[in-house]
């Protein structure tokens, strides 16, 4: 299994074993209202609110959640929420993403410093890291009886798959930044719902550690996932069986 999708597998690992379901949605709830303030409330001319609505499903989040969070993204009363990202390392070399949305950048960057200072990390400058990640589309699609892989793997490299598997039922594609709308009309077009479709900061090559050693980085990326205004995390922490076998 290749390190990228090592990374995504773990990532939905953790996800689906995750207890704080309110956690999850507040991030789902988030995103929506801002692709709303963005771009408008309707799924049809909105392809990034199409996404967030689809992964809102595939995380099993109610649907007047949904359609709550679409009418507090239309109200212009409620809070303006920014776009951020933070890079940093942490001990051992390794190099740490976080993406953030916030109503209040000086309480998020404090908060994103301070969680680097205490597990003895540091706080890098914006694109310190961009020569260590690449931005990829990554699509998760539950292998259904009536998806036959040899077409679905035509259909995914016509739209521009870089890479296609299979691990536990579930399928991977992976596509350049590039392609990730192209890839979305495509599974549109074939009605094939993905259970998780975003864009994430994969490792150009990754760090592997002793499995103590690395057991700390992913408590801290945990820490990191708790903090209200981080979305999502991404690292270069080499993801080993053993780490997966402990997610079970």
């Amino acid at each position: 299994m290749s390190g990228h999708n090592k990374w995504s597998t773990i990532k939905r690992k953790k996800g689906a074993l995750d207890s704080k379901r309110s956690k999850i949605f507040s991030k789902i709830i988030k995103e929506i209202t801002v692709v709303v303030r963005e771009s408008g409330p309707d799924p049809d001319s909105n392809p990034r609110l199409r996404l967030a609505i689809a992964n809102a499903k595939g995380a099993s989040m109610p649907k007047d959640n949904i359609e709550r969070a679409i009418n507090k993204g239309k109200d212009k009363d409620s809070a303006n929420f920014s776009e951020l990202t933070y890079e940093g390392y942490l001990p051992n070399g390794i190099a740490v993403y976080v993406e953030c949305t916030t109503d209040n950048t000086q309480r998020t960057i404090s908060n994103v410093r301070a969680i680097f200072n205490k597990y003895g990390g540091s706080l890098g400058t914006t694109g310190s890291l961009s020569f260590l990640f690449n931005r990829k589309g990554v699509f998760t699609i539950p292998k259904k009886d009536d998806i036959n892989l040899e077409d679905f793997e035509l259909e995914m490299i016509d739209a521009g798959a870089e890479d296609i598997s299979e691990n536990e039922g579930v399928l991977t594609v992976i596509t350049p930044m590039e392609e990730f709308g192209r890839m979305q009309k495509k599974l549109e077009e074939l009605k094939i719902e993905a259970e998780n479709a975003e864009l994430q900061r994969i490792p150009n090559e990754t760090v592997k550690l002793e499995p103590d050693s690395a057991r700390k980085i992913l408590k801290v990326i945990d820490v990191f996932e708790d903090d209200d205004d981080v979305q999502k995390v991404f690292t270069n922490l080499e993801i080993t069986e053993e780490m997966m076998d402990d997610m079970e």
